[in-house]
């Protein structure tokens, strides 16, 4: 029977554009956590609701198409998120793809997440006939479920977060952003994995090596959120773009309770799962939240093989042990730069007064591996000042590197500032589009600094990672750690390259 479905979750595949051949069998494959999110607070409600992840199951674009028929939904939502929140741009290539060839089917339109909430109205220059949401999504899109026409611009105004182009009045409108969810225990109650096959997800290959359990297996694998947005205001990162309008007020920051997130642990025990990552942007942050939440999970004897985030001021000493004691293997910190003024320069905090390297020694002498995060092309940042930051990343003893190039990501301050000054040098204003924010696309295409151009930094950025990860002296500390099965990994990883054309058209001229 047609539209007994309310709405339609679907989380777009455009991996083989988004990680190049990273994608045939390197690429992590995440649960879609927000649309999972938004099911639980909608089915919660009496509504239905249900979820297409059409990248886990590597769907053709037609394939994706005839699923979406096959649903035939009242609302087909796409949720535009990724597996870190600089993803949700990228994976806009993909969604609006999808998105055009879903006019006139007869189904309501709408987007959620990350970069819709940035930019809106630029989304709708592009297709007037789509909804956005600016927010959250779920009291949004329960909204829309009880418009009585959802083509109707009176209609459509009093629905909170929605921007819309008016037929009528040829322009386009929004209303105020819906309320944050306050009490996220019991309005996002499950993360709705009954809904998605959790036997395809799978880790970084990094992150497998410590899985007593099942060693070097990538899958399968759990993602989850213990916390909502971010309290920082770093000028780099958007992730709290669907909690503060855009700007960098109002910023959010709530928890699940250590109970209910206890709750969310034992279904993953259930499914046989080992590989976890708790995808916060700050796990390690607010002590009576993630301390209690690592007592219980001890209390129950799992053997996890857990991921999170950290800050480098807040990993102390105090706390290593009871994460280690939880199954935490593996800390992400965000580094950034080597070179502190650089660092201090994109608000990401005072780190001059910690030393980082005794912070990783912290964490090692527990037992906990660290993945060292760094960026080059931080405004002021000259090969001199990148040069520093890859020293330190070389020299820090991390266990794992990532190093990232610059971007102005939608909803970011320094998507604001380019937006103003030099809106040109932004991914969709360009031919890159959308796959111009991918780290890894052919197409991906930085921010220029002060003093260096934006293919200079991306040619850094590939150079450094292949000095890094074919550094000897990092080669012989892993593999005295994880075995061959560590040097066999990295000989596949760099077995892959990524072609770059803003290099390869720049190289040219040199």
């Amino acid at each position: 029977m047609k539209n007994d479905l309310d709405v339609l979750l679907v989380h777009p595949n455009a991996s083989k554009k988004v990680y190049q051949d990273l994608s045939k069998s390197f690429s992590a494959y995440e649960q879609p956590i927000w649309a999972g999110m938004i099911a639980s607070y909608l089915n919660n409600r009496g509504h239905t609701s249900n979820i297409l992840d059409c990248e886990v199951n590597q769907l053709s674009h037609e394939e994706s198409i005839q699923k979406i028929k096959d649903f035939s939904p009242k609302i087909v939502c796409l949720v535009v998120y990724g597996q870190q929140p600089s993803a949700s741009a990228q994976n806009m290539h993909g969604a609006e793809k999808l998105m055009q060839s879903l006019k006139g089917l007869g189904m309501t339109r709408i987007y959620v997440g990350l970069a819709p909430s940035a930019l809106p109205e630029f989304i709708i220059s592009r297709d007037e006939e789509v909804l956005v949401c600016r927010g959250e999504g779920p009291r949004t899109i329960e909204a829309l479920l009880q418009a009585k026409d959802s083509t109707d611009p009176t209609e459509l105004e009093k629905i909170p977060g929605l921007w819309f182009y008016d037929w009528k009045k040829k322009e386009v409108k929004n209303a105020q952003m819906a309320p944050a969810i306050a009490d996220l225990d019991n309005d996002i109650p499950t993360m709705s994995w009954d809904l998605m096959d959790m036997t395809k997800y799978r880790t970084a290959n990094w992150h497998s090596w410590t899985n007593e359990v099942h060693p070097n297996n990538q899958n399968p694998f759990a993602a989850l959120y213990t916390s909502l947005g971010c309290p920082y205001t770093c000028s780099f990162c958007c992730i709290n773009a669907p909690f503060n309008d855009n700007g960098t007020i109002r910023n959010s920051f709530r928890h699940f309770s250590p109970q209910k997130i206890i709750s969310f642990f034992d279904q993953i025990a259930d499914f046989g799962i080992t590989n976890v990552k708790i995808a916060d942007e700050l796990f390690v942050l607010k002590p009576n939240h993630f301390l209690e939440t690592c007592k219980l999970i001890k209390e129950r004897g799992y053997k996890f093989n857990i991921w999170c985030y950290s800050r480098i001021n807040t990993l102390k000493e105090q706390y290593v042990v009871p994460l280690k004691e939880a199954g935490v293997n593996w800390v992400g910190l965000g580094i950034e730069s080597g070179n502190s003024q650089v660092r201090q320069e994109v608000t990401k905090g005072r780190f001059e007064e910690v030393h980082i390297q005794d912070v990783i020694n912290k964490a090692r002498n527990a037992g906990i591996c660290v993945t060292g995060n760094y960026i080059f092309g931080l405004p002021t940042d000259t090969y001199e000042t990148m040069g520093e930051t890859l020293h330190e990343a070389m020299t820090t003893e991390i266990d794992y590197y990532n190093g990232y190039s610059c971007m102005a990501y939608p909803g970011s301050q320094l998507h604001r500032e380019w937006s103003e000054k030099d809106p040109d040098c932004l991914p969709e204003n360009t031919d890159a589009g959308w796959l111009g924010y991918s780290q890894h696309s052919y197409e991906c295409y930085p921010l220029p600094t002060k003093n260096l151009k934006n293919w200079e930094v991306l040619k850094f950025r590939d150079e450094a990672f292949l000095k890094f990860f074919t550094n000897q002296e990092y080669l012989d500390r892993m593999i005295s750690k994880f075995g061959d099965s560590f040097k066999n990994e990295m000989n596949r990883m760099l077995e892959i390259t990524l072609p770059r054309k803003i290099v390869e058209e720049n190289s040219k001229n040199i």
